[in-house]
């Protein structure tokens, strides 16, 4: 209260003359009514208090304090909950206020805030609707400091303007953030003023016990703060223990309305503490769009997580009916919670869109950002005039890539948007027209009449094409849960008709675009029985923010296919899902993987709110990946939560406990990697242990701990996170192995164990002098392009970690040596696509060994196909039996299990490796086409398989699926029962595959389709 004092001093320095606020006829009226109000004896504490502080004349103590009460016309909920000193340094607030326009004679402005370490209280002119009311400026203050959720533009723009919010000593202090009353005065500050004032009383939450609760403890005796429970109505309870009785089993928010007095209505939202940002405000320009204000407003934190808002509206206009608003406003609460502010925003606040349309804005925006190609027309005719140079062609769509993203940059997107908000009405009611209830009958070429207002309206080619882009969107969007009552991020699942088939030559079976408050990601599948992991991608700075984002989907459809190449011998297609964290939110990956898998669940879960054009079931099985090792238990357990009847096979990599076979813990993608080492190693007559090797991805992963843990060579250097440790007379065997035994990273490496050569450089590192004299400026630089340092030569590379394209055509030369030899002679790719595809080829054309990720690298996706194929064939007790692992006891059949994907794994890459040695040796195709090749070949002859009428034959089908099963699980379930069990089309990918892949392995790529029928007699005679 110092700023306030200081006030009252000087206006009594001057005089203390009174403003004339009220006539003598006022102040007696006033007195009279409080001898009738309720409040009267907490009124004469008040009086009291302000009396003995001695900070306003005892003449005027009693006209403020009536005045208060009784004509200021404050809700009656606030003088019950609010105590007599806060209720007096309030009044002392507005009176010095008052004496401030008095004695400067300025209009009078009613902006106040004291703050103490536990409370905060802020009083403003309330102006509803108005975007610049001071109170929603004061909103936003609120629940940035307070409840630590505020406003975060989204990385949208050109520069990024990264809103940092400096908190202040008291947001620190409360982890449960702050509880809040709210309160707007039916009367004016004065006879004089029409402003009424809007008055926020923020405390510090008391819990009854100190010890942290359950996150599904429901009980609000054991999770409220002390003077709710004590202080609110039993029938506030009650509402308060309904929503929270179903809030804790969901991810998302519960939305409920109530009707209040007459022509009033309360709106109560609760949601997970954390899972949002910005929904305070944007819950209050959500009603003001709607021509509401709130008479009073609560936020209530509870010690479990949960945070409920009650929030009382009425309309502006009196004759208005809140019944025709507040089931909207409730709707669309769902929406704002999805995306609460973005840059597009102010469409909404100056009214020139609705919160639907301002948001299906913000999707077209991300979604025209990917896909706009402005150079469709000039590229095609110099790809065609440079014709079979592949360096030509590599450099050219490079070139074409980068010109386009330089054209479409995001900002240049979203500024059309801003620009034509009547071209986004047309759009979005387009898509209201086909998602929305009642919805029209999907047509691909709908939407003509749009075409023609975008040419009657832009003024430019590149609007157009931005807005024709969009139209793209809604023609190809099969469903989404835009329109589902309660959600927690938004999915749209398209089918991959838009996509340029000169771009992406592999058409995929499905695309899922998926958009949230902290992230966007895509997942892509080729086969609609198909599998792959969640990948999280995270940005250290802006460049690379920028570059990640640009990148998303190329980056998503490249692994998807790669997927696809690996997948070759197990049943499921590739896919692979992304999700890019937003600028502002590096730190909420989780948040972001919950929201992704729930959105993505609300389509692949059977739900009326949904208008589903594709109208078939699908189901998705995911598997780990960067970023998401830890979060394969929660999602299959949410898909069960959900009803989810795939729930134990939707997520690969779970722990023990829950049936999962964890790759890091058995080596499951190494033992692949390791038998191209091996295989490779001998065909050359080589020694595995006087050979030097060199890897990216430290012992704290999963492909490096396991590759240190399975070799014998000498390795001279290992890059991870934290640097690179370098040797070049051969890093201590022991020291790197007990790293990878504890999973720590390089820089914990023993410095006393590196001879006189060696070294490690942390990424934290600056102006490093190395034993050969070189000076390192930076670490993280030096960690990265390591890998093309001249200093590291060795016989063979293993990448283990690594971004996508870390070699590609601008720096593959750095690779070789002096004379133009390559300096590893031998590299087998762990990471996937460490490589861009004509940097292997220009590497083989000097003379290296190098297989492919998507040939070496499909130990793991054995590993969880088979993970994948228990589930589905065991039943929920017998999964449980004999999947799970339970205090420690690894039951019987899990680890003969085990051994069988050993097994499998180490015969599925030796049979590939045979084939592509034998193929390369006839041929001499690159080994890096041949994979391809190989692959192409499997899945073209798979998809024929299925197709036939071999399917048909029962001895056959028995066979096939008897070899392509593991021993123990036919062991225990017999044939039979593992066809009746397994779906469908999975059994019957089993069988396409195994038949496909067994065929091309042994008779090679050249086999005439006479060799195929001598195959299958052959097999139909064992």
């Amino acid at each position: 209260m110092n700023s306030t004092l200081t006030i009252s001093q000087e206006i009594s320095q001057q005089g203390n003359k009174i403003p004339t606020y009220f006539t003598q006829e006022d102040g007696n009226s006033l007195s009279a009514l409080l001898e009738e109000c309720v409040f009267k004896q907490q009124a004469k504490e008040v009086k009291q208090i302000l009396i003995s502080e001695r900070l306003i004349e005892s003449g005027r103590v009693d006209p403020e304090v009536d005045w208060f009460y009784c004509k200021l016309g404050i809700d009656s909920n606030y003088f019950e909950s609010t105590p007599a000193m806060v209720i007096a340094r309030h009044i002392l607030s507005l009176y010095a206020a008052k004496m401030v326009s008095h004695a400067t004679g300025a209009k009078l402005e009613v902006q106040l805030q004291s703050k103490t370490e536990g409370s905060a209280t802020f009083i403003s002119p309330s102006n509803p609707g108005k975007r610049d009311s001071p109170a929603m400026a004061i909103e936003q203050h609120i629940e940035s400091q307070y409840f630590g959720e505020g406003y975060h533009q989204d990385a949208g723009q050109d520069a990024l303007s990264h809103l940092k919010h400096v908190s202040t000593s008291l947001s620190a202090t409360s982890p449960h953030g702050f509880r809040l009353a709210c309160y707007r005065t039916t009367g004016t500050v004065s006879s004089a003023s029409p402003v009424h004032l809007r008055l926020y009383y923020l405390t510090k939450p008391v819990f009854p016990t100190p010890e942290s609760v359950s996150e599904s403890e429901t009980d609000l005796a054991k999770i409220g703060d002390v003077n709710f429970l004590a202080r609110s109505s039993d029938a506030t309870k009650k509402i308060y223990q309904e929503v929270m009785n179903e809030v804790v089993h969901k991810l998302g928010p519960v939305i409920k309305h109530y009707p209040y007095q007459t022509n009033g209505a309360r709106l109560v939202i609760a949601y997970r503490r954390g899972s949002t940002h910005s929904y305070w405000s944007a819950i209050s320009e959500l009603y003001h769009y709607h021509r509401m204000y709130a008479t009073h407003k609560y936020v209530e934190q509870f010690s479990n997580g949960i945070v409920i808002y009650s929030i009382y509206i009425r309309p502006l206009q009196p004759e208005v009916d809140i019944n025709s608003h507040i089931s909207k406003i409730a709707e669309q609460a769902s929406l704002v919670y999805v995306l609460p502010r973005t840059s597009l925003t102010p469409l909404f606040l100056s009214h020139q869109l609705s919160f639907p349309e301002v948001t299906y804005a913000y999707v077209g925006w991300k979604f025209a950002y990917q896909f706009l190609n402005r150079y469709a027309t000039e590229y095609s005719a110099l790809s065609a005039a440079i014709g079979d140079d592949s360096t030509k062609q590599a450099m050219l769509a490079q070139l074409k890539t980068r010109l386009s993203k330089d054209t479409f940059t995001e900002g240049r997107v979203r500024d059309a948007l801003l620009q034509y908000p009547e071209l986004v009405k047309s759009l979005y009611s387009d898509f209201e027209k086909y998602h929305f209830k009642g919805a029209a009958k999907y047509d691909l070429n709908h939407g003509q009449e749009i075409i023609t207002q975008i040419k009657r309206t832009v003024n430019n080619e590149l609007d157009s094409q931005i807005f024709t882009a969009i139209l793209s969107f809604n023609r190809h969007l099969l469903k989404t849960n835009f329109y589902k009552q309660t959600k927690t991020a938004l999915v749209f699942r398209l089918d991959p008709g838009f996509l340029s088939s000169k771009e992406y030559l592999s058409k995929p079976f499905a695309v899922f675009f998926v958009v949230g408050s902290e992230f966007r990601g895509f997942h892509i599948r080729f086969r609609d029985i198909a599998r792959g992991g969640i990948r999280i991608i995270r940005s250290q700075n802006t460049t690379q923010y920028d570059h990640n984002s640009s990148s998303l989907f190329d980056e998503n459809y490249n692994l998807a296919s790669t997927q696809q190449s690996k997948n070759k011998d197990i049943p499921e297609g590739g896919s692979k899902g992304t999700i890019l964290l937003s600028a502002d939110h590096q730190g909420k990956a989780e948040v972001a993987f919950r929201k992704y898998i729930d959105a993505l669940l609300d389509l692949l879960l059977p739900n009326e709110e949904i208008i589903d054009h594709f109208a078939r079931e699908e189901i998705l099985f995911l598997g780990p990946d960067e970023g998401t090792a830890d979060f394969m238990n929660w999602a299959s357990a949410h898909a069960k939560q959900r009803g989810a009847h795939f729930w134990k096979a939707f997520t690969t990599g779970k722990s023990l406990s829950k049936g999962g076979i964890p790759h890091d813990l058995y080596g499951m993608t190494t033992r692949s990697i390791h038998q191209y080492v091996l295989g490779t190693l001998e065909k050359m007559g080589l020694d595995e242990s006087k050979c030097t090797k060199f890897q990216t991805g430290g012992p704290d992963g999963d492909l490096g701990s396991n590759e240190i843990k399975i070799s014998k060579d000498k390795t001279i250097g290992i890059v991870d996170g934290s640097g690179v440790i370098f040797d070049p007379e051969g890093l201590n065997r022991e020291e790197i192995t007990r790293l990878a035994g504890k999973r720590q990273m390089a820089r914990y490496f023993d410095k006393t164990k590196l001879s006189a050569t060696g070294f490690f450089v942390d990424v934290a590192d600056t102006d490093v002098k190395l034993p050969n004299g070189e000076v390192v400026e930076s670490g993280l630089i030096f960690r990265n392009n390591f890998h093309l340092n001249p200093l590291v030569t060795a016989d063979i590379f293993v990448p283990c970690g690594g971004r996508p394209e870390s070699v590609g055509l601008v720096n593959v030369d750095k690779l070789y040596t002096a004379t133009g030899e390559c300096r590893f002679p031998i590299i087998v790719e762990g990471a996937n696509l460490f490589f861009t595809q004509k940097a292997r080829l220009m590497l083989e054309e000097r003379g290296a060994i190098i297989f492919k990720d998507a040939s070496a690298n499909k130990g793991g996706v054995t590993s969880s196909s088979l993970e994948v194929l228990s589930a589905l064939a065991l039943t929920d007790s017998e999964f449980d039996q004999h999947m799970c692992v339970k205090d420690g006891v690894i039951p019987a059949f899990y680890e003969a299990y085990i051994k069988d994907v050993h097994h499998t794994i180490e015969n599925n890459a030796r049979l590939e490796f045979e084939c592509i040695w034998r193929e390369h040796a006839k041929s001499k195709t690159p080994r890096s086409i041949l994979s391809d090749l190989i692959s192409d070949k499997i899945n073209s002859l798979n998809d024929s398989i299925q197709d036939s009428p071999l399917w048909d034959n029962q001895d056959l089908k028995k066979k096939i699926i008897s070899a392509a099963c593991p021993p123990e699980l036919l062991k225990l379930l017999g044939v039979d029962k593992i066809v009746e069990r397994v779906p469908v089309p999975y059994v019957k990918a089993i069988f396409g595959s195994y038949l496909a892949s067994r065929f091309v392995y042994e008779c090679g790529l050249s086999s005439p389709e006479f060799a195929f029928f001598t195959f299958i007699t052959r097999l139909l005679g064992n």
